[in-house]
């Protein structure tokens, strides 16, 4: 489902899949499609934070893992800090 041309949502599933496994690509495309409404190939560096605002609902309905959710919205933001770096 990952887009190889959208290096922003392929580094936010990367993050993801520490945490959520082989689930992230789809967890991360339906809450870009969910919430943003957009296709996950056209998220943009604009809807990052909001993504992640998503993603910490969504993740704390899974885990009440406190630290565990911390570190992840950690990484995430971390996305915000350099959007543009290429791997």
């Amino acid at each position: 489902m990952s887009d190889p041309d959208n290096l922003l949502y392929a580094r936010v599933v990367r993050v993801t899949h520490v945490y959520l496994g082989p689930a992230a690509d789809r967890f991360i495309a339906r809450q870009v499609q969910n919430h943003l409404d957009k296709k996950p190939e056209d998220i943009s560096n604009e809807d990052l934070l909001m993504l992640i605002d998503w993603i910490r609902v969504a993740v704390s309905l899974i885990t009440d893992d406190s630290e565990i959710i911390e570190e992840y919205m950690t990484q995430l933001r971390r996305l915000t800090r350099n959007p543009k770096v290429t791997e």
